[in-house]
């Protein structure tokens, strides 16, 4: 038994030597292994840095110092500027190119020619895209597609703004078709999502070619003074095909699309300007259209009386007066974002507050054309009105409109199909609107801005208010016609129908008001509408006159 137990214990003890043995080897490679890997680990975090490095200098610091030279900032400086310190996402930062061609496949720059992500603009999230011209001159290919349609697609899931910063040299001629593929991509996303998130493109240097379609679908269009460009085909295509000699300024600058061509909302002095303007006026808008106009702390008492309202409308009915001193008076702290103030001057439009809420105002600019309704104008109105309509923002409207504009200029450009987008945008519009008539509303005129006939909710007028056909002038010479002593006849029109009362004892206006009770009765009318619901028939879409 003792021998057995010897020889046993014998084979536990070669056993467990044994045991140990193979245990130390196995730590052993393990720690081999371990120190691989943390070799390997240490290798991967160098690249990242190393490409991290790499993205964040674009196409070079030489590149770079070419763009502060010519005024302008560098796309990630843009994306800090514009968002609050420190919110910044990035995303794709590692995305190249694929293609091979012309020695593409030697010259790849991580995250390719855009820089795109999320943000936080006064806390307020928003997806941002900046087209980086330091890479390839900005041009899209299909990585850059595919990086806009990330965040536009994000953007749409869960409700915020998109904001675009345009510099790009068009398409990637490298690529061919595949570029043009990724600028349709990008269209669809800003059609699909037209009216359901705000789009905002800022244009910081050239736009041309097809790239110039997208900022057209977005609901505004910026530009930057002496840097920035939009056009279809640039100043030699239209020299070899039409033998005119143009400038990039004179064809597609900022001064020609804010004051000619219409397709820019505003220009801004410098990059600078731009993004901290953009900052204030992204704050007016809703991030999408399941929200509310917004609302914030108001320090300007809602109740407080505009005494100088009362003298703004001159006596004479034909003087001319400005109707910002109107708007001005009454929106909070005197703070108006005007859109579009240099064209189309015989219209304002633009938000403000009124009592902390986000309105969009709309109004006949006497000092302009007498106020009529044209062409520029109607068009210039009902995009503004049917924007405010997609993102719940109500609309005050200012009248004082002696009817459109007359003239074979108008009516061969097409004033009755143009002058029917404003009154189809009022009409079709369910958000809280509030009319005030100032002075004159003749003709369909009247009816077209906000009247009480397109489903106005609150209409007032002041004193001051003439609601009729025609005016007095001209209705006597059409009645009277051929007869002695217009003037006396003039009188009797202008005692009948130079005034508010035809429209208010027919119900047309809801009360005549004083001019300094104005802010005092619009605030209030906000408060009850704010819980209006009101529905339009379905249908698919309707078919605007365009």
């Amino acid at each position: 038994m003792a021998s057995f137990i010897s020889r046993l214990g014998g084979r536990i003890v070669a056993k467990s030597a044994t045991k140990q043995r193979l245990f130390i080897q196995q730590q052993v490679r393990w720690c081999a292994v371990a120190a691989g890997s943390t070799e390997h680990t240490l290798s991967v975090q160098k690249r990242i840095e190393k490409t991290r490095a790499a993205a964040v200098l674009g196409g070079g610091q030489r590149r770079i110092d070419n763009q502060h030279k010519k005024g302008k900032l560098t796309a990630r400086e843009r994306v800090h500027l514009l968002c609050d310190p420190g919110s910044f996402v990035e995303y794709d930062m590692f995305l190249e190119h694929n293609c091979t061609d012309f020695g593409m496949d030697h010259e790849k720059y991580p995250g390719d020619s855009v820089v795109t992500g999320r943000g936080r603009v006064n806390g307020r999230l928003v997806f941002i895209f900046s087209q980086d011209f330091t890479v390839f001159g900005g041009s899209l290919s299909g990585a850059h597609a595919k990086k806009v349609c990330k965040i536009m697609d994000q953007a749409m899931l869960v409700g915020a703004p998109v904001i675009g910063l345009n510099d790009s040299g068009g398409a990637r001629i490298q690529e061919g078709v595949e570029s043009l593929a990724g600028y349709a991509d990008i269209f669809q996303r800003n059609v699909m999502a037209s009216g359901v998130i705000p789009q905002i493109s800022l244009i910081m240097g050239p736009c041309a070619g097809g790239a110039v379609y997208s900022p057209a679908l977005t609901d505004f269009t910026f530009m930057v003074k002496d840097t920035s460009y939009l056009f279809i085909t640039g100043p030699d295509v239209v020299k070899s095909v039409t033998n005119e000699d143009v400038t990039q300024e004179e064809l597609g600058g900022a001064k020609t699309h804010t004051t000619t061509s219409g397709v820019a909302h505003k220009a801004f002095e410098n990059d600078v300007d731009a993004l901290i303007e953009l900052r204030d006026f992204i704050n007016f808008l809703p991030q999408s259209n399941l929200d509310a106009a917004p609302v914030r702390v108001c320090e300007d008492p809602w109740d407080r009386l505009v005494p100088g309202l009362d003298t703004v409308v001159p006596l004479e009915t034909t003087a001319a007066y400005d109707i910002k001193d109107v708007v001005n008076g009454i929106v909070d702290e005197r703070e108006f974002f005007e859109i579009m103030p240099n064209y189309a001057k015989n219209i304002i439009i633009g938000f403000a507050r009124m009592n902390g809420r986000t309105v969009g105002i709309v109004g006949n600019q006497p000092k302009v054309a007498a106020g009529c309704l044209d062409i520029n104008a109607s068009v210039k109105g009902a995009r503004f009105v049917r924007f405010c309509d997609c993102f719940n923002i109500p609309i005050i409207t200012f009248v004082d409109v002696p009817g459109f504009l007359p003239g074979t200029h108008q009516e061969y450009g097409g004033i009755i199909r143009h002058g029917a987008k404003l009154l189809f945008a009022y009409a079709e519009a369910t958000v809280p609107k509030i009319t005030v008539i100032t002075r004159k509303a003749y003709g369909g005129a009247y009816d077209v801005m906000s009247s009480k006939h397109l489903r106005g909710d609150v209409n007032y007028a002041w004193p001051t208010a003439e609601v009729a056909v025609m005016g007095a002038k001209g209705a006597v010479s059409i009645i009277f016609r051929g007869k002695d002593n217009q003037h006396d006849h003039e009188e009797e029109y202008i005692e009948k129908f130079a005034n508010p009362f035809p429209a208010a004892v027919r119900g047309f206006v809801d009360d005549i008001i004083e001019p300094n009770m104005t802010r005092k009765r619009i605030c209030q009318d906000l408060d009850v509408l704010a819980s209006k619901k009101l529905k339009n028939p379905w249908k698919k879409h309707a078919n605007i006159p365009l």
